[in-house]
């Protein structure tokens, strides 16, 4: 007989963002942009914005504290840290090492992944694969980015996008119905050239990159617009028929919050109505990894999830790289 799997639940969260707000008022003195513009786009408002002496580890670590709280544990209990960035505080160690030093977390393993704004769903899949082998009890997994610091503030085109924070969420063995029924994961690395920070590896190494300018998101955004509707609308699909649910049996949609313009497009695709999708782009931009984390905790914070509810997490990032998960909580 196949033994059952040991299923996982999110048993805390967190999130963490900088008080600097950057408005696109404030934007427009930069570049040659307006709010209008900018709103009619991407539906963004304004981002927010770390202080130059601010690291990704510290954002992570303030998420982490408020996602331990909740789950009643310490950090000394954890017994692994997953931490999606594409912004680390350093090449090496990982930040995972940075937050889990920062938590006093010393009965922890901690490693990176590196699945851009997909991030958070790539942590989630393999702390919920550890869990049902039986390998881990304790999982802190985050999203944590400062995009600002890879951002070219003279690029009209990506600017207007992106800001900076951290998500958390605790995991452990689901202690009844409620868990993580699936998660879908997938890439596709022909589509890599479309968004990508060149600089900074083998082909452009440190020293090299910042004479033309390769240490800045590139970004083709006709592409990645298409690309994006696609791929976060076959996952979302996929996993919702595949474990026998439809679109009306999904409580809540909390999509990567890229662009209103791509939220809209994957929810019509859906046929899941706008109130049914949570949407904070408007007041954060575009923190690739950590937006999930950020708005599932606000989501939570604001009653908008409770308990038996079927929430799908879908997202789409840099590889290409893209993925979902469909949670009971």
């Amino acid at each position: 007989m196949k033994p059952k799997r040991t299923a996982s639940e999110i048993t805390g969260m967190g999130a963490a963002v900088p008080e600097k707000v950057l408005t696109n008022f404030e934007l427009a003195k930069m570049v040659d942009t307006s709010d209008e513009w900018i709103r009619s786009r991407t539906g963004i408002r304004e981002r927010r914005i770390a202080e130059d002496n601010e690291t990704t580890s510290e954002y992570g670590h303030r998420a982490a504290r408020v996602a331990l709280d909740q789950a009643g544990l310490s950090p000394k209990d954890l017994d692994l840290i997953i931490v999606g960035t594409v912004t680390p505080d350093m090449c090496f160690p990982s930040t995972a090492c940075f937050i889990q030093e920062k938590l006093g977390a010393v009965n922890a393993a901690a490693f990176d992944v590196n699945a851009a704004c997909a991030g958070f769903i790539y942590s989630l899949s393999l702390a919920d694969g550890m869990i049902a082998a039986g390998q881990y009890k304790n999982i802190l997994i985050l999203g944590a980015e400062l995009l600002s610091r890879i951002t070219n503030w003279q690029d009209r085109s990506t600017c207007i996008l992106f800001g900076d924070g951290a998500g958390a969420a605790v995991l452990q063995p689901s202690q009844g119905d409620r868990g993580i029924v699936k998660t879908y994961i997938r890439s596709d690395g022909r589509l890599n050239h479309l968004l990508k920070m060149p600089g900074g590896g083998t082909i452009f190494p440190p020293g090299q990159e910042a004479h033309n300018g390769e240490c800045f998101i590139q970004m083709e955004g006709r592409e990645v617009f298409r690309h994006a509707v696609n791929c976060m609308g076959e996952a979302a699909t996929k996993i919702i028929e595949e474990n026998g649910f439809t679109g009306d049996e999904i409580s809540l949609v909390i999509p990567h919050q890229a662009n209103i313009r791509i939220i809209e497009a994957v929810a019509k695709r859906l046929d899941v109505p706008n109130e049914r999708v949570y949407i904070n782009v408007d007041r954060f931009g575009n923190t690739s990894s950590a937006s999930i984390p950020i708005a599932l905790h606000e989501a939570q914070q604001r009653g908008l999830i409770n308990r038996n509810d079927l929430v799908l997490l879908v997202g789409f990032g840099g590889g290409f790289t893209w993925g979902s998960a469909l949670i009971r909580f």
